[in-house]
């Protein structure tokens, strides 16, 4: 078995259900000076752990994770599933839910295939073997070293595409100590030609250069990464993203080339999954919000930052007929949900609004609140 022993690991990733796999020496990133010059820049945003020394320090020698390290496997599996109607996607009464999130948590998923294949190769080889899984935790680049293993170049927008699928898939690897006859061939580190559509389409201008992303200004980061209150010159341009943004994955040409996945799991269990109405988002209390995504992808964000959003999305639909349902978090329990519905009500014109405006700022305390309120009633003196 040994001698054939990278071809039996590609069949095996292929019966696990994995579309893409490929295998490449344990070496250095050659992007390590790029991410490096990035953290430096400070565009990781509140990321911290981006940045701490112990996890850079692993990123610059994958033999801190596993000592003696000769091999990296990485997988791909695609997530993209059925076409969700555009109109309904663009509804600005519903919030847009990045495709990734539409079903389970992938970790659920891809974690136990995985350290099924490490388990697997461990027991093709007659030595025992030291290695170690990872679905997006651990501190690699994990889309250089994709690359490297020929599964598809680096995109301008920072994605890793496949020529045969495009981007939309999740990648895992397992580290090995075991050094194979024979690895695959590094894709071309880009194959993105003059086409800057990706830059162009990002609605908050999040790519300062290519191949470069501020993740300050980035939909994903601010809808499930950032913890605190999102910028008011960012907020109209978030459309009516809640969780994620697929934007400079959807113009991308190559998407052409995409391929449905198959995995039953990310497949949305209904529409509103993908697309569900603000009126049932805003209304969420912890409980309430449990119950519905308790097991989905989205569930890391939590009640709070996922009402702040929606208040976003609301606030952009600008329709008077949601005010009765922002009213009531002018009140909230979460100062961060309290502030983004001020920004929302002052955002729908109705009279009625500026006087929900001032009865807030009456009893509010929280200086970042007030600071909202009073904003939002100028600008409707404004208008």
């Amino acid at each position: 078995m040994t001698n054939n022993l990278a071809e039996a690991v590609r069949a095996q990733a292929a019966q696990l259900g994995f579309n893409l796999v490929g295998i490449t020496p344990a070496k250095p990133s050659p992007t390590l000076a790029a991410y490096q010059a990035w953290v430096e820049a400070g565009m990781y945003g509140e990321m911290g752990y981006l940045a701490r020394p112990d996890r850079q320090a692993r990123r610059q020698d994958l033999n801190v994770i596993v000592p003696n390290v000769r091999s990296l496997i990485i997988v791909a599996l695609d997530y993209r599933t059925q076409p969700i109607p555009a109109s309904l996607l663009n509804d600005p009464s519903r919030g847009r839910i990045a495709a990734y999130a539409w079903g389970i948590d992938y970790h659920d998923l891809m974690t136990p295939r995985l350290q099924e294949l490490a388990n697997w190769l461990q027991a093709q080889i007659a030595e025992p073997v030291q290695q170690r899984v990872y679905v997006d935790t651990g501190a690699i680049l994990e889309r250089s070293h994709a690359q490297q293993a020929g599964l598809g170049f680096i995109g301008k927008n920072t994605m890793l595409i496949s020529p045969r699928r495009g981007s939309f898939f999740f990648l895992g690897e397992i580290l090995t100590t075991y050094e194979f006859a024979d690895y695959d061939q590094p894709a071309p580190p880009t194959m993105c030609g003059s086409c800057s559509r990706c830059l162009q389409a990002c609605p908050t201008k999040a790519f300062p250069k290519p191949h470069v992303l501020d993740a300050r200004r980035c939909i994903s980061y601010l809808t499930i990464e950032y913890k605190g209150s999102i910028a008011r010159e960012l907020r109209p341009q978030m459309a009516n993203w809640i969780v994620g943004c697929d934007v400079c994955q959807d113009v991308c040409p190559w998407q052409r080339f995409g391929v449905q996945s198959q995995e039953s799991a990310f497949f949305p269990i209904d529409h509103d999954r993908a697309a569900p109405p603000l009126a049932s988002l805003l209304t969420l209390d912890p409980a309430g919000f449990g119950e519905r995504y308790g097991e989905a992808a989205i569930s890391r964000l939590k009640r709070d930052r996922l009402v702040r959003n929606a208040c976003v999305a609301a606030g952009n639909w600008r329709d008077p007929a949601i005010l009765p349902l922002l009213a009531p978090l002018l009140h909230d329990a979460s100062s961060l949900v309290r502030e983004h519905a001020a920004w929302a009500i002052g955002r729908n014109f109705d009279d009625s609004s500026v006087m929900l405006l001032q009865q807030a700022l009456q009893t509010e305390t929280e200086p970042s609140v007030r600071n909202e309120l009073q904003q939002s009633l100028h600008e409707r003196s404004a208008c």
